[in-house]
């Protein structure tokens, strides 16, 4: 015999004698016939999921489906009470908003912990001639929607209002809605005229959500 041919018999003997030995991820075990092989394989997974913070005042997107999409629609919510009603103490009630009636969605997603709520006005409204309604003479009222609680409403000022908390329960997840129904507390007789309008006088509310 050859010295290549004893080196092969050699080889091939020792492999006989040495333990089944896995490479990477295919694993092959043997035994005899009585016996019951055993082999594993390993894969990782992950799952990346995004934070996420959906707030709605208004006309939105149907976030009860799922659908989380930006909307750069502003409603406008009108008071006009009649020359017998002005400061009467009576509250009127609005017209206009995404549900009518000075009536808006109001619903904030969450799924990272707390969050808190604001609402912040550049001052009280004008008229633009040196007349002005504080935003405190605008109340807004929650009731339940698809939530079971109904998403709080920050209480208006004419700068930036008390912090609302929604507390997140254990999964972190938060989901609450509402209707927030705008009335004009109509306490104070004031001097006629347009206070505020489409983004001018003071109009516009910024209401806004954060977390931690």
């Amino acid at each position: 015999m050859n010295k290549s041919g004893a080196l092969k018999n050699l080889l091939g003997a020792a492999s006989l004698m040495l333990p089944a030995m896995v490479i990477a991820e295919s694993n092959v075990q043997t035994g005899a016939a009585t016996a019951t092989p055993g082999a594993t394989a390993h894969v990782d997974f992950s799952l990346v999921i995004p934070q996420m913070l959906y707030l709605r005042v208004g006309t939105g997107s149907a976030y009860t489906t799922g659908v989380y999409t930006a909307n750069t629609t502003v409603d406008e919510i009108i008071f006009s009470p009649t020359a017998a009603q002005v400061g009467n103490g009576v509250a009127v009630a609005g017209t206009g908003g995404d549900l009518t009636g000075g009536v808006e969605t109001a619903a904030v997603v969450s799924n990272f912990g707390n969050v808190t709520l604001n609402a912040t006005a550049a001052g009280a409204l004008s008229d633009g001639s040196g007349d002005s309604i504080p935003f405190t003479q605008i109340t807004t009222t929650a009731t339940t929607l698809t939530s079971a609680t109904a998403l709080p409403a920050p209480v208006l000022t004419n700068a930036t209002s008390a912090n609302v908390v929604l507390t997140a329960p254990a999964s972190k997840v938060i989901v609450e809605d509402a209707k927030w129904t705008y009335h004009y507390a109509n306490t104070a007789a004031v001097p006629g005229g347009t206070y505020g309008g489409v983004n001018v006088n003071n109009s516009r509310v910024v209401y806004t959500a954060t977390m931690p």
